[in-house]
């Protein structure tokens, strides 16, 4: 028998880089289980072409 898919993969991108007009994207992709959290997520991730730590939003 298969799974019930609960679990979705989304794509998070930096808010911060995408405000400064850098050229270049610092996205991850993750998964989360859309049931438990309907909304979308926000978390901290590393970005590489700031080379700090930013807010990183669920796109799509």
């Amino acid at each position: 028998m298969a799974k019930k898919g609960n679990r979705v993969q989304v794509i998070l991108e930096c808010t911060e880089h995408k405000n400064s007009g850098m050229p270049g994207t610092s996205r991850y992709i993750t998964s989360k289980n859309k049931k438990n959290t309907p909304e979308r997520i926000e978390l901290k991730k590393y970005n590489d072409i700031l080379k700090k730590v930013t807010l990183h939003k669920e796109i799509k």
